[in-house]
């Protein structure tokens, strides 16, 4: 069994649009936008990548699969898990994080104002089972928390979606690496889209060589632009 980190130094915290978030003193940020968590992880991953994914072809696919760097609080999935099911689109979602969050953490964000009862109950419950493998959340998610660094994932899946979502460079430099990164997108599939919330030149110079298309989007509120990136 995984045992997740000690809690001390980490916080709940209230950002602008009212949900919550996690302040962790040991690395000075905290999980998501002080401007909004809710409004991030829905801006950024679900409309500007999942969504946008889903959309980009002439029929929406049957099923998705995501990988996401930096699973934290499990926002991101939640609200992923909830869209898909409302759409009917089944869902594998892998989450990477090395120092997972207690349940009772994770239990005490409020999440489920955003997401059905049913899925809100149905993640604390198996939470902690993912944390060592695949696990079956519904009929149609099934969802898995690799509990390692970035650089000793490995796979042999590739995912259509990957959700970067890693603490800012100023504070984790080793996630945002040319060889981080470059270990990232070997995991997305050919017309997958990587999204972050992040856009620095260091970062579209490496992934556009890797062969990506890259581009600029609106970025949530706080933050003017953001990256996404489309593996042709």
């Amino acid at each position: 069994m995984i045992t997740p980190q000690n809690q001390e130094h980490l916080q709940i915290v209230s950002t602008e649009d009212g949900s919550k978030t996690i302040f962790n003193s040991l690395v000075g940020e905290n999980y998501h936008s002080r401007h909004g968590a809710f409004q991030e992880s829905q801006h950024v991953f679900l409309r500007s990548g999942l969504e946008y994914f889903l959309n980009k072809g002439e029929k929406v696919p049957a099923a998705v699969s995501v990988l996401e760097v930096g699973f934290g609080t499990g926002l991101n999935f939640l609200l992923s898990a909830d869209f898909c099911a409302n759409e009917a689109i089944a869902l594998s979602y892998t989450g990477i994080e090395a120092y997972p969050l207690s349940l009772e953490m994770i239990a005490d964000t409020g999440y489920n104002a955003y997401v059905s009862t049913q899925l809100w109950n149905e993640f604390l419950d198996k939470y902690q089972q993912s944390l060592v493998g695949k696990t079956p959340i519904s009929d149609t998610c099934n969802l898995e928390v690799v509990c390692t660094e970035l650089n000793a994932f490995n796979s042999a899946n590739t995912y259509d979606v990957i959700y970067f979502d890693a603490f800012a460079a100023a504070n984790q430099p080793e996630m945002w690496t040319d060889e981080a990164i470059t270990h990232t997108l070997k995991f997305l599939k050919p017309g997958g889209v990587f999204v972050t919330y992040a856009i620095t030149g260091n970062l579209k110079r490496c992934i556009k060589a890797l062969g990506l298309k890259v581009e600029k989007a609106p970025g949530a509120p706080g933050k003017r632009e953001m990256l996404r990136a489309t593996y042709l």
